[in-house]
């Protein structure tokens, strides 16, 4: 058996169980580096996170919570879930979650985005060290966790609307936090080990599957996407031992999806909002599906040249370079370039498909509702992290250059984040603004409400291209809403601050 001399200083003698000792060669060296150097470096991106979180206290309710709030006041979470089933669009899951932040009130808005980002981080976190755990190999305790903080920061704050992405909670909760929990429904089929415990992650994966698809219709065409790719080429990219399981699971999952959706689209809520929209059969209209090509063609532009995302890469990068075979050999993948291929045609598929569920709805604003990419974005952060791992574990062969390629990696991390951290620094600026403004305006139309006065002008505060009463309409929605959660009959358009 061939032996590593630039990594073995003592060599193995016959019968000796020992393993053999690392030395101070090149690769050594990168390896010791990077090993000590990785939970110091995750601190960056982990640290911006904090600074994200701490802006979260700056966030009031706009747009769609205007409504939210006094629906959930007065009938309860599970008044809102009804709603949601019966009126707006079919959404059970999306329904309760709301409900969830909406009951505390403002408080509930301005622990969301901190609460959702541990709860992002945590579980991708896990996904990640099982995913490499489960392929067969071993990396450094803090390598999974700068994966998943860059994958964090890139997939929050590299985003075009970082408000509508991280701070909304409305549009998190149907735009990225389905995304992540569509990963963390990967957990328990990477946890389980025997018979029975393989049957229990097929009746999870139904269940979460269900969940799912009534909280996130894009959501949900990504992940019959993704895994119809699984079904069809679990032969190619996986080892005899999982592939079929693979299927199984995968099979268990749509069929939960399938489920979820036929509850969603067969709702009372879904049929009213296609009937407002005008989006039933439209969709696929030869016109319909050439616009939303052309207009997704304009999002990939947008998304590709958005440099910051090659943080993802360098994580991965350093990943690569520090994973190491276990002795039992790998489980998963055999080919991990063609699962590389496989899984940017279901990037490029999924993404086409959601903008043309979208596009009825939104038209050629379909550009502009950045929140709706989320869906698909993080299965694209989450492929440039797995390239860049494949890129490392290549480079691991040529020890001279890998010093190089790690520092480079390291310095490619921290520059994404310094670059991110001043339009954070601006945003919570304007959101602090605007909470000063909100809070003093919501102070004074409660003390003329609890007065008697039932028709009072309310003054438009905005942040981050947010919906607000009276933005295209004199009397346009959500100006009723907040006139029932002040208790008043009508509110009027405010031209100056109280």
């Amino acid at each position: 058996m061939a032996v590593d001399a630039s990594s073995v200083t003592v060599p193995r003698q016959p019968g000796d169980g020992a393993r053999p000792t690392r030395g101070r060669g090149p690769r050594g060296l990168v390896r010791e580096l990077v090993n000590s150097w990785a939970a110091v470096l995750s601190l960056v991106p982990l640290g911006l996170l904090a600074v994200a979180c701490w802006f979260g206290q700056y966030v009031r309710p706009s747009a769609d919570e205007w409504c939210f709030l006094p629906y959930v006041r007065d009938h309860g979470i599970s008044g809102l879930t009804g709603k949601f089933y019966f009126k707006d669009n079919g959404r059970i899951a999306n329904g309760w979650l709301v409900g969830l932040y909406a009951k505390p009130g403002v408080a509930g808005h301005q622990w969301y985005a901190p609460v959702s980002a541990v709860v992002m981080v945590g579980l991708l976190w896990v996904v990640i060290a099982l995913v490499v755990r489960r392929s067969g190999r071993t990396a450094p305790r803090g390598v999974p966790l700068l994966v998943a903080s860059m994958v964090s920061v890139v997939f929050f704050l590299a985003s075009t609307n970082t408000y509508k992405t991280f701070y909304w909670p409305a549009a998190s909760v149907s735009h990225t936090l389905a995304p992540v929990l569509a990963c963390a429904a990967l957990i328990p089929v990477l946890l389980v080990r025997g018979p029975r415990g393989r049957i229990a992650a097929l009746a999870f994966a139904v269940i979460a599957g269900t969940f799912l698809g009534t909280l996130s219709e894009e959501t949900s065409v990504v992940l019959l996407v993704v895994l119809s790719a699984v079904v069809l080429f679990a032969g190619q990219v996986f080892t005899e031992q999982v592939r079929g399981y693979a299927r199984r699971w995968s099979l268990a999952t749509m069929a939960g999806v399938a489920i979820g959706i036929v509850l969603l689209v067969t709702s009372p809520g879904s049929r009213n909002r296609r009937q407002r929209y005008g989006a039933g059969t439209s969709m696929l209209d030869p016109h319909s599906l050439s616009a939303s090509m052309a207009h997704y063609l304009d999002i990939l532009g947008t998304v590709f040249s958005t440099w910051q995302y090659l943080g993802a890469v360098a994580a991965g990068l350093l990943l690569g370079l520090l994973v190491r075979e276990r002795s039992s050999g790998p489980l998963l993948p055999v080919r991990p370039f063609l699962l590389a291929g496989v899984g940017v045609l279901a990037f490029l598929v999924s993404g086409y498909l959601c903008t043309v569920i979208t596009y009825p709805v939104f038209g050629a604003k379909v550009e502009l509702t950045e929140r709706t990419w989320n869906d698909y974005l993080l299965l694209y952060v989450l492929l440039l992290a797995g390239i860049g791992a494949l890129l490392g574990r290549a480079m691991r062969r040529r020890p001279l250059g890998t010093v190089t390629v790690a520092a480079a990696a390291a310095v490619l991390c921290a520059g994404v984040c310094f670059s991110l951290a001043g339009p954070l620094h601006t945003l919570g600026h304007q959101m602090h603004v605007r909470a000063k403004q909100w809070d003093r305006q919501d102070e004074w139309l409660r003390q003329q409400a609890a007065g008697g006065a039932k028709v009072l002008p309310y003054k438009p505060t905005h942040v981050g291209k947010m919906l607000e009463p009276f933005s295209h309409k004199p009397n346009g929605w959500p100006a009723s809403c907040v006139a029932q959660y002040y208790h008043l009959d009508r509110v009027t358009h405010g031209k100056r601050l109280p």
